[in-house]
């Protein structure tokens, strides 16, 4: 179900987000009439500006959706880590700073389920915080993602996690097998035919954005809605 003619009208706003002593700088799009928001923990040496998770925000909008794509470091950080890449494979720094995030947006949406979406490292990081963080995340994609460093968080994860690989990413893919394996939450791995690490070649993009907005369209559902469901099921 498309809700298109609802995010029209929805524009990204700048928003700081603090954890700990530093301050995280983000863009938050909010449709009308959302059943969730999706919060991206983007990976090695990227930024709230990078094209592809812009494309999938955007496509995640499309389906009613609202997103945040924020740094997970500040500027200072990610010149250091540009030189030493280091912060990038840090991934309780990493979730630590997720967490700090969802508290902030479920101080102000708290009606609005949260959802992860993390690439390379980032995918990691998002399981380690959904673990943590229990009933307060409703779903998890990861793509091209590490969620082997999540290790022992793995099995702790709830929520329902999707995770996808391009069909030529080979490391990745056993990466990522290894890890599906020592889940215990509803779960699916998406092998993407024809992509590469970074999904940049013709549609394969496009197929993450369609599977990810999917997922969260599925299971971000409001608590609202979900009793309608309940409703029409036993009706």
């Amino acid at each position: 179900m498309s809700h298109s003619s609802q995010t029209a009208t929805a524009r990204a706003r700048d928003v700081q987000i603090r954890s700990g002593t530093v301050v995280l700088q983000g863009d938050l799009s909010i449709p009308s009439g959302a059943q969730g928001v999706v919060m991206f923990a983007h990976g090695s040496g990227s930024s709230r500006h990078s094209p592809r998770n812009q494309f999938v925000a955007q496509t995640i909008g499309e389906a009613g959706v609202g997103t945040l794509l924020f740094d997970l470091l500040t500027k200072e950080e990610e010149a250091v880590d540009e030189h030493t890449r280091h912060l990038r494979f840090d991934i309780g720094l990493l979730a630590g700073r997720l967490i700090d995030a969802t508290y902030w947006l479920k101080g102000d949406l708290s009606h609005l389920n949260v959802g992860f979406f993390g690439s390379s490292t980032g995918g990691g990081a998002a399981l380690v915080a959904a673990a943590e963080l229990g009933e307060n995340v409703g779903a998890v994609v990861s793509r091209g993602g590490r969620p082997d460093l999540a290790g022992d968080a793995l099995p702790e994860v709830k929520c329902p996690t999707l995770l996808i690989v391009g069909g030529l990413d080979y490391p990745v893919i056993e990466m990522n097998q290894e890890a599906f394996s020592r889940l215990r939450c509803e779960k699916e791995l998406k092998i993407v035919p024809g992509a590469t690490h970074l999904f940049e070649e013709p549609g394969t993009l496009e197929e993450v954005a369609r599977l990810a907005a999917n997922w969260f369209q599925r299971y971000l559902r409001s608590a609202k809605s979900q009793r309608s469901l309940a409703s029409e099921d036993y009706g």
